[in-house]
């Protein structure tokens, strides 16, 4: 006898839920073999060809852990971490992608694990406590102040930060970023010196992207930001840890950093017109 299909679970009804919750972004696997958008512009299965590499770099059971993901869309990767048995705060600042996370977190049986939230990165500092994993992957180079966010989730990162941004072409890393006098300066211009590009008006068609970094430039700030680099699962992608040696430059301090998310949120603030 055919199983009876359950009718929150009826392909049909899905399909016209998720038709009507678009457009998306993630591809989700949902019951019955339903996908919300199995052919992604960047490539087929995104994000899920990009957890597959990933994967193997958490631990399998995150049973008792806490977990950050920042800019969660529409949930994919808190899913997969739910899934693994972790408590999973996910945060955006896109309503439209938090109304489709929060409905297949219901589709999917995890929205008991996974807390959603209307906010942005530097509101952070507002969260209490810190977080065992940081999720921190897609969003960096969407950031006008993009070292005050990572400054701020790597003070709240207990045990693990998988990071990923978009990056210039390139693995070279200078071997001597050392300091230099004020008339030597040819070195920034040096392959795999620590760098960033600034998007003035927008890349790929999009307006919300700022910075392009290179690696070298990747592994520096996350260096500076108190990170110590464990691994690359992929391209663009790296797994820190917190590295209990001081940075050679200490400048966050509680009161640095609040000064700079008040100073963040009155420029982001709409301009009466004159």
């Amino acid at each position: 006898m055919a199983a009876v299909q359950s009718p929150a679970h009826d392909p049909a009804q899905l399909r016209r839920e998720i038709d009507a919750l678009g457009p998306w972004f993630h591809n989700l696997h949902l019951p019955g073999g339903v996908q919300t958008l199995p052919d992604s512009f960047i490539g087929g299965d995104f994000p899920g060809f990009k957890w597959r590499e990933i994967a193997p770099h958490v631990p399998q059971d995150l049973s008792g852990w806490r977990v950050l993901d920042v800019g969660c869309n529409a949930g994919y990767y808190s899913f997969e971490l739910a899934r693994r048995g972790a408590q999973v705060t996910a945060i955006d600042v896109d309503a439209h992608y938090l109304k489709q996370a929060r409905w297949a977190a219901g589709v999917l049986g995890l929205d008991h694990r996974i807390d959603f939230h209307h906010m942005g990165v530097y509101e952070v500092a507002r969260l209490p406590g810190t977080w065992d994993l940081v999720w921190f992957m897609g969003v960096y180079y969407h950031l006008r102040y993009p070292l005050l966010a990572l400054d701020l989730l790597a003070r709240r990162t207990r045990r693990l930060m998988m990071f990923q941004t978009l990056t210039m072409p390139g693995e070279e890393v200078h071997p001597d970023t050392s300091d230099r006098p004020l008339d030597q300066r040819e070195a920034f211009l040096a392959p795999g010196w620590p760098k960033m590009a600034f998007v003035e008006h927008s890349f790929a068609g999009d307006p919300s992207n700022w910075w392009v970094a290179n690696h070298a430039g990747c592994e520096a700030m996350l260096r500076a930001a108190g990170l110590r680099i464990l691994g690359r699962p992929a391209g663009e992608i790296y797994l820190c840890e917190p590295d209990p040696a001081p940075r050679a430059r200490d400048w966050a301090s509680d009161l640095l950093v609040g000064s700079a998310l008040e100073a963040v949120r009155e420029v982001a603030q709409p301009q009466p017109p004159r």
